[in-house]
This record gives structure tokens, sequence and C-alpha cells, in this order.
């Protein structure tokens, strides 16, 4: 097995490593604290290439592999997680489908505007009484001559509000289940479509968080994402790779904490000596390198699969579960290194222990991620 990463994976881990310190970084706490959506800072990410990235040429895209994301992710998101998951959302759960599913004319019309950056996404699958059951949608989508009348609601929708366009599932034949359910391409401004509730977060808080709400929202059958029933299939399908994404967040929040702790080990004395020379700490450093790495292994294995045409829903459930893990384990670990330094603004742990914990939830919780694991292995 080839562990090397080629001169192109290379190019985009320092293009992606450079932008995040020089452009990221310095307005990272102001919009934690405020809650500011990095508009600029997502438009910038477009004009690099990173919106789109394993987007086809064609399309408007970078054409790059998916371990060429996977490094971008983690390098942004070591400096700032909400910015990865902008950017994960964008490229993972409406990028993806929309090229893999969509039709010549809604590539056309959307793809090129979402892989360059110059219009943002979201993927609208929770609602109230529908999160890891996500098969149980309440909204649903009533024909109605050459379009569909939306009606519903949905939650925790990443980019909800920044939006331009929003891939909705919706019940057309409640009947039937979860394979009922279509894929809907709403986009913003369309009348009875409107963002209901912004959340307030523990973390990636400058990354919004919505309600999003349909009260006789008519949307063209042209925008439906391939045929009526598919959308369940499609949603599971999009949230495979999404979960690769969610990985490498972890993964660059993980990192951030190991830096982060190191740095401050060598620097911060007790007994006349720096921490870093005690073993305790030691100890604490190593097991944190130790599972990054294997996190690390785990999420490339998941998206070599998937560059490979293999099968990898499995290999990114792993991924994710144990990468979100790592995440929070190793936030906690920084805090206590840090001691009470850890637990105030000043430094930048405690952000990092807010931000870690939500890669265990969304996306599909680790509960979730170990029955996809389970199913394949007793199928």
């Amino acid at each position: 097995m080839d562990f090397s990463f080629t001169e192109t994976h290379r190019m985009i881990r320092e293009t992606a490593r450079k932008f995040a310190e020089e452009r990221v970084a310095p307005g990272t706490i102001d919009r934690d604290e405020k809650e500011e959506f990095p508009r600029e800072i997502v438009r910038e990410l477009g004009a690099l290439g990173f919106m789109g990235m394993m987007v086809s040429e064609q399309w408007g895209g970078s054409g790059l592999d998916t371990i060429s994301y996977v490094l971008a992710i983690e390098e942004i998101s070591r400096v700032d997680a909400s910015v990865g998951v902008i950017m994960s959302v964008n490229n993972s759960l409406v990028c993806y489908g929309l090229e893999k599913v969509g039709t010549t004319e809604q590539k056309e019309k959307y793809l090129r505007e979402l892989a360059s950056g110059r219009r943002l996404g979201a993927f609208a699958l929770s609602e109230p009484e529908a999160g890891s059951d996500a098969s149980n949608q309440r909204t649903v989508a009533v024909r109605d001559g050459d379009a569909y009348l939306l009606n519903g609601t949905k939650n925790w929708i990443t980019n909800g509000s920044s939006a331009d366009l929003v891939l909705v599932m919706a019940a057309t034949d409640k009947s039937k289940g979860a394979k009922g359910i279509s894929t809907f391409l709403v986009e913003k401004g369309t009348p009875g479509f409107a963002v209901a509730k912004k959340e307030r977060k523990l973390g990636i808080r400058s990354s919004d968080t919505v309600s999003l709400s349909f009260t006789d929202c008519r949307v063209s059958a042209s925008n439906r994402i391939g045929s009526e029933g598919d959308g369940f299939r499609f949603a599971m399908q999009t949230l495979e790779g999404g979960r690769i994404g969610i990985a490498a967040q972890a993964l660059g929040i993980a990192q951030a904490c190991l830096d982060a702790s190191v740095s401050y080990a060598k620097e911060r004395k007790a007994f006349d000596r720096p921490i870093a020379e005690l073993q305790a700490i030691q100890f604490k450093l190593a097991e944190m390198a130790t599972n990054i790495d294997a996190a690390r292994m785990l999420t490339l294995k998941a998206a070599s699969a998937k560059d490979s045409g293999k099968p990898y829903g499995a290999e990114a459930a792993m991924a994710k579960l144990f990468a979100s893990k790592v995440a929070v384990q190793s936030a906690l670990e920084a805090i206590q290194i840090h001691g009470g330094y850890g637990y105030v603004r000043e430094y930048l742990v405690e952000r990092y222990l807010r931000d870690s914990k939500i890669t265990e939830i969304y996306e599909g919780t680790s509960e979730i991620q170990r029955i996809v694991i389970a199913r394949s292995l007793l199928k």
C-alpha cells in the first residue's frame, strides 16, 4: 500500500494551509463571538477552486480527487471548523449529488455556479421528527401540473440562510415510506420558501444553522433531482461522501489541539522546567498524536475507496465515527494540558472543544455510524 501523496496533493495541502493561516485565521475569534458568516472567505475559496473540488472541469469544478478534498478540508478546519463545514456541505452534499444525478440542464444552470463559489448550496433532509430517522419525512411535495407544491419544515440546515439554493427532500407518496421520497432543488427567493429560525449554537458559530419553512412553495418539476421516489436513496448515497468531509473536519480540529498542546507544553513551566519534560504530559501528547494519525489513515482509506469507484459506505462511517471521537478527546486533553488557561477564551482550545462535539452528531450521529458499520458486517 502506497501512503505517499502526489505532487498535486502536496500543492493542494500547502495552498489550503497558507490560505487558512493568512486569510481565515485573523478573523476567526471575532466571527465565532459575533456568529458572523464568512462571506468574503467563501468567495475567495471559490476563486481558489475549493468550493467544487471534485466537480469535473466540464462543469466548472477543479476535477480533483477525494484525497485532495480531504487534505484541504483538514487544513481549513485546523484553523476554523466553521469554514470547513461550509466548504464540506457545498462540495459533498450539494455539488456531488447534483453532478451524479442531475440533468444536463440542471448542471448547466446550477452546478457551474456552485462549483465556482459564485453561489452557495445547502442540503435539507433533517426535520423536527426526522433526524436519525430520516425516512420519516413530514415535508410533502404534491404534484400540481408542471410543478410541485412543497409544504413542511426543515431543521439544522447548514448554510441555510446564506445558501442561494437548497436540495430539499420531501415525500411525494407517503404510503411508500422511504421509497416515496423525492429531492427538489429550491432557489432562494422562491415564494413560500423562508428562513424560519437561526440556531444559537455551542460551536461552529460562524456557520449558520437554521430552520427552513415551505408553505405552498411552487417548484418546477424540472427542478426535481432524479426520479420520483429516488430521494431517500439519493440522500443516503450523498451522505456517505459527506461523512468523509466531516471526518476530515474532525481531523483538522484534532490536529489543531495537538499543535496548540505541543506549543504550550514547550513554553509553560512548572517546578522550574517546561511541562513538556513531564512524563504525564508526554504520554498525553503521544496518545493524541497516535489517535490522530490512525483517524487520518481511516479517512484517507475511505477517500481512496471513493476515488477507486469501490463501495465506501462502511469506510466512511468508520472514518467519521473514529475521527469525531478523536477530535473530542483531543480537545479535552488539550484543555487539561493548558490547565486553567484552557478554560478561557484567550486560548483557542476551548473553541476546539465546542467545535468538535458536533462532528459526533451531524451527517449521522455516532450511533448511526455504528449501525452502518454493523450492517456491512452482517449482510
